[in-house]
């Protein structure tokens, strides 16, 4: 009975603690600290407190925590078309979590009117909360990637880093991962699924072997894609504002040495447009008469190329703009 334990209770500690990571992501704003080792020794009581008493186990259940975050979450109020409400934070607070376990216990007195209910209707219950949990993993982004044009694709932070047929490629190793899981769990070798799920970890040590690390950090960052597209944007602005800044300085130095540019007058201390305008005009008079009769070699078209300036310089010649020439060829 030790190796069944033993599984039991890598199963047990993996799905706690991963619905615990999730829950406690930077992006859910929650203000209350995360108490893994508080949670994980009350789970461990109850378990033995129930073993005892021959009730079920229980954990934290993944799905049904994520939909009760988002049933919590606050946003604000937009009034202008087209504007996306921003992400305010959790109402954290016990009273629906105690609600919620309150007619879960008071529901086993209502099996007789459960029991009119369809198994359809729970079956879509369930679907649609696995479905609506699906929004926002980077997974599933990447999954309906495969079935998008280039030019329909979002702007995904990890897309403008790392090629396209990289990303298929992670997410394929991902796919086949879960599909092995999936049968694996189907089948009755259930039992070593917790070992499988330990197995992952080697799998993603060889991902090292294929992908870089430059890759693996956009595809496979704990960091949400949302605040990794807001890091790259202030970067993005940062460096914007660098390159401002240095124009502005190198416009107050003034050109370099040896440049040639234009006297300031002394009753303007602004600075004069330094830039020249040339037109060119393009004539073709027309060729002499001649007859086809005397001779037979025809006489080349004369063109006439005249350059002329919009720069006129104020100390020297106030009217005079014809800085040019002009080319005969």
């Amino acid at each position: 009975s030790a190796l069944p334990a033993l599984l039991v209770t890598i199963l047990i500690f993996m799905d706690q603690q991963i619905t615990g990571v999730i829950i406690n992501r930077k992006e859910n704003k929650l203000r209350k600290g995360a108490g893994y080792h508080l949670d994980l020794f009350w789970v461990g009581l109850l378990m033995g407190a129930c073993s005892f008493m021959g009730l079920p186990w229980y954990v934290a259940a993944t799905v049904i925590s994520i939909a009760h975050i988002d049933g919590l979450k606050m946003e604000t109020e937009t009034s202008a078309p087209g504007e996306q409400p921003q992400f305010l934070g959790v109402r954290e607070q016990r009273f629906t979590g105690f609600v919620v376990f309150i007619l879960t216990g008071v529901s086993v007195f209502l099996a007789p009117v459960l029991k009119y209910i369809p198994m359809a209707v729970l079956y879509g219950v369930f679907l649609y909360m696995g479905v609506a949990s699906l929004n926002g993993i980077q997974f599933w982004d990447r999954c309906k990637l495969f079935l998008m044009p280039s030019k329909h694709q979002p702007d995904y932070i990890y897309l403008r880093h790392v090629p396209l047929r990289r990303v298929h490629l992670f997410t394929l190793v991902q796919v086949i991962c879960l599909s092995v899981l999936w049968i694996l769990k189907s089948t009755v070798a259930a039992i070593i699924f917790p070992i499988m799920i330990l197995a992952l970890i080697l799998v993603r040590k060889m991902l090292d072997l294929v992908f870089t690390q430059h890759d693996l950090a956009w595809l496979d960052d704990i960091l949400p894609e949302k605040d990794k597209k807001k890091e790259e944007d202030k970067k993005k602005k940062k460096m914007k504002s660098k390159d401002q800044d240095r124009n502005s300085v190198d416009e107050e130095k003034g050109p370099p040495i040896g440049a040639v540019h234009a006297e300031i007058s002394p009753s303007n201390s602004d600075l004069l447009d330094r830039s020249i305008t040339l037109h060119l005009k393009i004539s073709c008079p027309p060729s002499p008469a001649f007859s086809h009769a005397r001779s037979t070699v025809c006489s080349v078209p004369q063109f006439k190329i005249e350059m002329e300036s919009d720069y006129s310089d104020a100390n020297t010649e106030r009217g005079r703009r014809d800085l040019g020439g002009e080319t005969t060829l």
